[in-house]
């Protein structure tokens, strides 16, 4: 099982307490970052990576945004745009899906 640094999914140590809370257990990236059956570990808990999905913005759900920590899809997206410069949601942008469990 191929372990990943935290952080290569989980960029912020906010988003990795929110893990170890079990608040977090998905994330969607630009892009593919782990296979499932990869893992990683923050402090002495191991989270493994179970599935990965690719979707677009527009395949998001309250409860995806809630996964990941949000309250909602609109709280998401206005977290989406302080974190980046220029960011403009458009449905049809693709994005990939970890969601990962702890062990």
């Amino acid at each position: 099982m191929p372990e990943l640094e935290p952080d290569t999914l989980l960029p912020s140590d906010r988003m990795q307490e929110q893990a170890l809370d079990g608040e977090v257990t998905q994330i969607h990236r630009g892009q593919q970052y782990a296979d499932e059956g990869d893992a990683f570990r923050i402090d002495e808990t191991t989270f493994e990576i179970v599935a990965v999905d690719e979707r677009t913005l527009g395949d998001m759900t309250d409860e995806d945004a809630q996964a990941e920590g949000a309250r909602d899809l609109d709280h998401y997206k206005q977290i989406l745009e302080r974190a980046h410069d220029n960011f403009e949601w458009e449905d049809d942008s693709e994005i990939v899906m970890h969601r990962f469990e702890r062990q």
